[in-house]
């Protein structure tokens, strides 16, 4: 039986967690809501285009963070203080690591990752623009998106939430003045994006160093078990971070062949819709994995199904809430006025493929693996 205060604590970290998964999925929403009203369809097509890749880096992030997150509650929770530390320095330097590899690689091949993903023409010089910039700041995004599960599964939800939030408020800010005041087009938008995740990073590193638990060390002995360790967790999330896109990609591919910029735009924002209600499930699912980590290290497997069920039932009730509106009619679009008679028809039909049961249970399922 569910306790009350299991409930209490499941909330705790379950609702800051909603919100900080939900407006790291804004971050191109607001990229897409300034460049199409700024550049047209052909402006909002290329930050579609491009955002596979923006996707990428910050799943990466979120896989390393989580994985990391994982193991210290873990070890925590065993009492072992020495190898928590460990697995927090492990995923700091795998961090390091991938943004160093990730900007190398997508500047060395842009240009054929963005043709590859359908982009030609001036959507094509767009999207390179945009990624270019984007690339940049890599480190930032990584980061960004990779500390907020440590500072969560440090006991700080409600700073991760605030973290998540100063980052996106200075998104909005900052695409204002880059893309409508000063002009910058997608590269504007980009730099936006990119201080936007730099200050989320240095908000979480300042939480971090604050508790005393940033550190760079590890032993050499170690680094290989560490490391490894980590990606094995960090794959799950990494995957559930990426899936949504895959689909993105395909279609994608099949709008440029067919349809041309204004096809790809019109699923640019069904996709954004989307991508908001499926994080909103991750952050069920997220939020719960401190709850999850702490049981299985404590070794009380009975309070862990209590927790899982308690996430499965709040997904539920989450489902039910947001489907109304979306079957309900209108829906509204800022992004380009040509598509808005053709979104509503069929963004509902696409939902349920992103949140069935078996996408939260691949999400919980990370915080009972070890």
């Amino acid at each position: 039986m569910i306790q009350t205060r299991d409930m209490k604590l499941f909330f705790k970290y379950v609702f800051p967690s909603i919100l900080s998964f939900a407006l790291s999925g804004v971050y191109a929403i607001v990229d897409g809501f300034f460049v199409g009203n700024s550049l047209g369809d052909v402006g909002l097509s290329a930050v579609n285009i491009a955002y596979p890749i923006v996707a990428f880096i910050q799943a990466v992030g979120t896989g390393i963070g989580m994985g990391g997150a994982i193991y210290y509650s873990i070890n925590k929770a065993e009492k072992k203080e020495k190898e928590a530390r460990m697995f927090t320095a492990g995923a700091n330097w795998l961090m390091i690591a991938f943004s160093v590899i990730l900007t190398v690689a997508v500047l060395c091949w842009c240009n054929p990752l963005l043709r590859l993903l359908g982009a030609s023409g001036k959507m094509l010089s767009l999207a390179e623009e945009y990624i270019v910039v984007v690339t940049f700041g890599t480190i930032l995004q990584v980061f960004g998106t990779g500390l907020v599960p440590l500072i969560r599964n440090l006991g700080g939800s409600f700073y991760a939430m605030i973290a998540m939030m100063a980052g996106f408020i200075s998104n909005i800010i900052l695409d204002y003045l880059f893309v409508w005041v000063w002009e910058q087009g997608v590269a504007g938008a980009a730099i936006a994006t990119v201080i936007g995740q730099g200050v989320t990073m240095l908000i979480a590193l300042a939480y971090i160093i604050q508790k005393k638990q940033f550190t760079l060390k590890i032993p050499f002995s170690k680094i290989s078990k560490v490391s490894m360790s980590v990606l094995k967790i960090g794959i799950a999330p990494f995957g559930l971070a990426m899936s949504p896109n895959i689909s993105l990609i395909i279609i994608n591919r099949f709008s440029a062949s067919y349809g041309g910029e204004s096809a790809i735009a019109v699923y640019a924002c069904m996709a954004y819709m989307i991508c908001i209600i499926y994080l909103i499930f991750q952050g069920v699912g997220d939020g719960s994995q401190l709850l999850i980590s702490r049981c299985y290290g404590e070794g009380d497997f009975a309070r862990l199904k209590n927790i899982r069920r308690l996430a499965y039932a709040f997904a539920m009730l989450l489902l039910m809430l947001l489907l109304p509106p979306l079957f309900g009619g209108q829906v509204m679009i800022w992004w380009s006025t040509v598509i808005a008679r053709i979104l509503s028809a069929i963004l509902a039909l696409l939902l349920k493929s992103h949140v069935d049961r078996r996408d939260l249970s691949n999400i919980l399922s990370k915080g009972t693996e070890k």
